[in-house]
């Protein structure tokens, strides 16, 4: 921070019937004194002045991986005793209101009921029920992926993350109007570079590869597979052999 600014941050705090100067250079004995005096304050103003020009982008993500297994965390929904859990096959009366119901009798899913928040992801879970061998919407502090917003390190959250017979994925459905929206690509960012450590791991320990894929819900049908719905995640060539099912 220039002197300058400092000093005459400092002399705003001094009484008003003192002569106020504004170079440091004139009373440097009662700056330092003011300064130890009221250090916290002047910081806050100090803030408070510098906050409107202050910028901030990311250069960089640090992924830590230090444990090899990671139990699966809780899942609790708010649900009555007397609710019944719907079929995720056959879609709801009000899909408008889809957080409000429980689906279950899934047989591939590792949580026996789950929400969901739009008909797209009940759609999703229908062709995961199909094509994965197993798959979960992961609970909150299950892979502890933050990202940086402003300030504030949220935790994100994938949607869906799946295991086939090549690899475990998290698949992330959005709407057209929210594919480039930047807390979306800050999200994505953070979990591609996630995968790509995990991968690193998972290949020194005879795992599966993990990858990384953002769907457009529009693309979500229940005649799609997995391969085709999210090409990127396979070679090219597989993933154009198998687009849909007929």
């Amino acid at each position: 921070m220039d002197r300058g600014v400092i000093a005459a941050t400092a002399f705003s705090f001094l009484p008003h019937d003192r002569p106020v100067f504004p170079t440091e250079a004139k009373h440097p004995d009662e700056v330092r004194k003011v300064l130890r005096q009221h250090q916290k304050d002047i910081a806050r103003h100090v803030h408070w002045q510098v906050q409107p020009y202050y910028r901030e982008s990311a250069v960089g993500y640090e992924v830590k991986s230090s444990r090899g297994i990671t139990e699966l965390k809780p899942s609790a929904y708010n649900v009555s005793a007397a609710e019944v859990a719907l079929n995720d096959e056959i879609p709801p009366e009000d899909k408008g209101d889809m957080a409000r119901y429980l689906f279950g009798g899934f047989k591939r899913c590792l949580y026996p009921v789950q929400k969901f928040h739009s008909d797209s992801e009940r759609r999703l879970a229908v062709i995961l029920e199909r094509d994965a061998l197993k798959w979960f919407k992961p609970a909150k502090g299950q892979f502890q992926i933050y990202y940086k917003h402003g300030a504030d390190h949220p935790e994100y959250q994938p949607d869906f993350v799946p295991e086939t017979e090549t690899g475990i994925y998290m698949l992330e459905p959005k709407a057209k109007d929210e594919m480039e929206d930047p807390v979306v690509l800050l999200k994505k960012e953070v979990a591609e570079k996630w995968c790509e450590r995990a991968s690193v791991s998972a290949k020194e320990h005879g795992g599966k590869p993990w990858k990384y894929a953002l769907i457009r819900h529009d693309l979500i049908t229940e005649n799609k597979t997995l391969e085709g719905l999210s090409p990127p995640l396979l070679s090219p060539a597989k993933a154009a052999s198998s687009p849909c099912r007929k």
